[in-house]
């Protein structure tokens, strides 16, 4: 497999939408995502109106690892089935994100995009 690089946000065509988008860039070859599994990610999130890049690992230097029971319901929904060695965008409404606006979080009330590297599952 070759060693990927932080990726670029292809801007979504269309009205901001309310429902999951889930977008395979890269299809993987390893193991498929189980719901509720640990995962091991690199991932790239923008802001979908303003295009503001709010978080990325790659900018940390490192994957993160976690469990997907512990994440939005946008990536509990949009990581499994993905395959290791993929990489999937995803378009998160705010009701699948950080909720409606004024719910306390700086992201709530905004749509965002993911771009996700999955490096292993357990």
């Amino acid at each position: 497999m070759t060693e990927k690089t932080k990726p670029e946000i292809e801007f979504y065509e269309g009205d901001e939408p309310t429902e999951l988008v889930i977008i395979d860039i890269e299809e993987g070859t390893g193991e498929s995502a189980a719901p509720g599994a640990t995962v091991d990610v690199h991932y790239l999130g923008v802001d979908f109106a303003s295009g503001e890049e709010f978080d990325s690992s790659w900018s940390r230097g490192q994957s993160i690892n976690f469990p997907l029971a512990q994440l939005i319901s946008g990536w509990q929904q949009g990581i499994p089935g993905m395959k290791v060695g993929g990489r999937r965008q995803l378009i998160v409404p705010p009701a699948l994100a950080y909720g409606p606006a004024g719910s306390g979080h700086q992201l709530s009330g905004r749509t965002l995009i993911f771009v996700i590297d999955l490096l292993g599952t357990r």
